[in-house]
């Protein structure tokens, strides 16, 4: 298992769907080559140069975090069950309330729909909260996502970073 990035006072906890192999083998999230996650965080404007996946401790002193949805890495997300994602949103939710970051960025909207039975949530902010926190989902950021090439991704975190106000 890869551990989560977070503390109290953040300002964004990014979650993931769960770690891929390359970052179980790693232990560092976002960890495969072709994942965007990083490049997209960079020209967002939410980091002042691209970091490295080994760099993520780096986020916490720009008050960013992240965790996953399920804990279980897998090759592929489509490889989780409902049943794992729905006990991960719960176990997420209770996450989200203890340490209390300004909005959760859940990475992808599917997993957001199977996780917290939302059936029609869009990328952008949600009118729920989760563990009492404002919801902000974002495009998965894995390289298999191609409805989002890097430009749109960075732009839909740029709209995330711009509603912080800081």
């Amino acid at each position: 298992m890869i551990a989560d990035l977070i503390e109290p006072g953040l300002d964004v906890l990014f979650c993931g769907i769960n770690p891929g192999l390359v970052s179980e083998a790693t232990g560092h999230h976002f960890a495969r080559p072709g994942n965007r996650f990083w490049p997209a965080l960079h020209l967002s404007g939410f980091t002042p140069r691209q970091f490295a996946p080994a760099e993520q401790e780096r986020l916490l002193e720009l008050r960013l975090g992240i965790t996953n949805v399920v804990a279980r890495p897998s090759a592929r997300a489509d490889e989780l069950t409902i049943d794992e994602l729905r006990q991960g949103g719960a176990v997420l939710a209770e996450k989200v309330e203890r340490y209390s970051p300004r909005v959760l960025a859940v990475l992808g909207v599917t997993v957001y729909r199977a996780a917290f039975d939302r059936k029609k949530a869009q990328v952008g902010p949600q009118d729920e909260t989760v563990g009492g926190v404002r919801v902000w989902l974002l495009p998965n950021p894995s390289g298999l996502n191609a409805h989002y090439q890097l430009p749109a991704l960075a732009a839909e975190f740029a709209k995330l970073k711009a509603s912080l106000g800081n």
